[in-house]
Formats: structure tokens, C-alpha cells, sequence
């Protein structure tokens, strides 16, 4: 049972961490919209917004304006909800598949989408029809039901279901590969290789306005199922024994990680780790109650996601790298303390 001093202290743990983060992460998409090839001061960044949201008239320079609120600020705010989008999912997993490496592309889906995109980069499947975005959502879920298939549906257990998702991802893998070496150019090659590893290059005000009611409506489904959610960390029979529908919850919360991760991979390409460190992190300041925990891995996966952001555009002068590749650097030491303190005790 948890004592009265443990519930207010986990929740001064959870004001403080949403406060902080919102701050942080008020400061880290002002300073997105500001860096760059052309330079913005923050001053600039806010009477920009504040002109285009009718709060000002500030007489501002018509291109920087332009700069901030149609190519910076969409970026800034897409990278915030792909890094809580991504982060929620990290925390379901865990929580169902009773894995603390558990992460959004255990079930493949990452793998799925990427092959999807693939085949519409290379092959142009669709004849123009067919956008990137809606190819690797396709993807996403052709991975997802493969899954759902190989792992006999929600009543298989952890295991099962991750190395249902191993051999899905697996298989997607060996396609995306063969595409790219048989059908491929090099520039297309490049072009796959950058998608890949992620990027929010090419995102606009219409990705976000699609990925903000997808995360609204994902973490409410979260939210609700909260309770479900701490029951599962003890395993399938103990949540049975306290009366939740453990193959339809898993189900249910399976699908919307699936959702998650697939329209983030959809619009961005595959970024790793995310979800794998950031509920480590909230977990280790709030404790491991799902009705906070999503709060907390929704706020500091934004934070975390918009600052690795801004590091891929400044870390190489004129150049901008992958996403992916920030993520790694961060998350490879991090999956590493987690295996050794994960090993087995002699």
C-alpha cells in the first residue's frame, strides 16, 4: 500500500516536474524557431507569434515572420508532441510486456512503416497517389496486424508478444533492404537512409494539427486506463484477481501505442530511444503510477525531443543530421546502464 506521505510526495514530485518542463519546454521551442541558417532573436520569435495569434502589431521584417511561424515554429512544436507521443508509448510498453527495455518499436511497427515509406520513395508505389506519410502508416499497421497474428492476439503473454514483434521487425527489415539495394539509386538511397534516422524537415502546421488529436486522444485513453496500467506491472494473473479484463486492456493499449508510434514514424521517419529513456527518467522522479507517470513522460518527452532537435542543427556547422542520430548518442549509454544494472545478482 502506499502511505499518505508517499502520495504527497509523489505528487509535489509531479507539480514540479510538469512545471519545470513546461518552462523548459516554453524556452526550448522559442529557441528552435530562432536558430538556423538565418538567425532570429528571441524578441523577434515572440512578436512573431504574438502578431500571427492577433495578441500584437509589432511592426517585425515580413520574411522573419514568415521564418518563425511557417517553417520553425510547426517544427518546434511537431518534434515536442513526437517526443511525448513517443514516450507515453515507452511507458505502456514497459508496463504491459513487464520489460524495462520495452520500447514504441518492440512491435515492429517502426520496421512496418519504414518499409511502407520505402516502397513509395523507390518504387513510387501508388503513382503519386500514395503519399510518403499515409505509405508508412500503412506499413505501421501491416507490421501491427502481423503481430497481433504471430502473438495469437492480446492472449499471449509478454514474451511472446516481443518476440512476435523481433521476428515482425525482422521480416520488414530484410524488405526494406531489398527495395533499397534491388530498385534504388544512390540519391534515393541517401534520401531513405535520412528518413530512416528521422527528420522534421519537411513538417508543417497540417502534421501537427493531425498529430495533436491523435495525442490527445491517445493520452486520455492512457489516462483512463491508468489504474489497468499499474495492475499489469504485477503480472497478468495478479491484475486478473483484481478484476481487470487483462486481454482486452492489453488490446485496447496495444492498439493505441501502435497509433502513436505509427503516425509519429508516418510523418518523421524512425526515431529510437525516445521511449526507451524518457520513462525511465520520469519514472525515477515520480514514481511508477501510471496517472502520473504519463503526465511526466508527456512533458519531459517533449522537452527531451525539442532539444535533440536543436542539437542536430547546430552540432556540425551548415549541416543538419538526423534525429536519430541524437537520440543514439544519448540513449545507446542509457540502454547500457540499464542492462547492467539489470543483470543478474551473484
Amino acid at each position: 500500500m502506499i502511505d499518505a506521505g508517499q502520495r504527497d510526495g509523489g505528487a509535489f514530485g509531479l507539480a514540479l516536474l510538469l512545471t519545470l518542463s513546461a518552462v523548459t519546454l516554453a524556452l526550448a521551442v522559442a529557441v528552435a524557431a530562432a536558430i538556423g541558417d538565418y538567425s532570429i532573436s528571441l524578441r523577434t520569435v515572440f512578436l512573431a507569434v504574438t502578431n500571427r495569434l492577433g495578441l500584437s502589431t509589432a511592426e517585425i521584417p515580413r520574411i522573419e515572420e514568415s521564418v518563425v511561424w511557417d517553417l520553425r515554429l510547426s517544427r518546434a512544436l511537431v518534434a515536442a508532441l513526437a517526443g511525448a507521443g513517443l514516450a507515453i508509448s515507452g511507458a505502456i510498453l514497459q508496463a504491459l510486456l513487464r520489460n524495462a527495455l520495452a520500447e514504441p518499436f518492440v512491435l515492429g511497427v517502426s520496421a512496418g512503416a519504414s518499409t511502407g515509406a520505402v516502397a513509395v520513395i523507390v518504387l513510387g508505389l501508388g503513382g503519386g497517389a500514395l503519399s510518403l506519410p499515409l505509405g508508412a502508416f500503412g506499413g505501421a499497421f501491416a507490421a501491427f496486424a502481423l503481430v497481433a497474428l504471430l502473438s495469437n492476439g492480446a492472449t499471449s503473454g509478454p514474451n511472446h508478444t516481443i518476440l512476435a514483434g523481433v521476428a515482425a521487425s525482422q521480416l520488414f527489415n530484410a524488405l526494406t533492404s531489398y527495395i533499397v539495394t534491388t530498385s534504388g539509386n544512390a540519391q534515393q538511397a541517401r534520401d531513405v537512409m535520412f528518413w530512416l534516422l528521422g527528420s522534421f524537415g519537411g513538417v508543417r502546421w497540417p502534421d501537427f494539427q493531425l498529430l495533436l488529436v491523435v495525442i490527445i486522444v491517445c493520452f486520455g485513453i492512457c489516462i483512463y486506463m491508468a489504474r489497468a496500467l499499474d495492475a499489469f506491472t504485477f503480472g497478468d494473473e495478479d491484475a486478473a484477481a483484481l478484476g481487470i479484463p487483462v486481454a482486452r486492456i492489453r488490446l485496447v493499449m496495444f492498439a493505441v501505442t501502435a497509433l502513436l508510434t505509427a503516425t509519429i514514424v508516418s510523418m518523421v521517419g524512425a526515431i529510437g530511444f525516445v521511449g526507451l529513456v524518457v520513462p525511465h527518467a520520469a519514472r525515477y522522479v515520480i514514481g511508477p503510477l501510471h496517472l502520473r507517470l504519463i503526465p511526466a513522460c508527456a512533458v519531459t518527452g517533449a522537452v527531451f525531443m525539442v532539444s535533440a532537435d536543436i542539437v542536430s542543427r547546430v552540432i556540425v556547422a551548415q549541416q543538419t543530421i538526423p534525429i536519430g542520430v541524437v537520440t543514439a548518442l544519448v540513449g545507446v549509454p542509457f540502454f547500457a546502464i540499464i542492462l547492467y544494472r539489470a543483470r543478474p545478482q551473484s
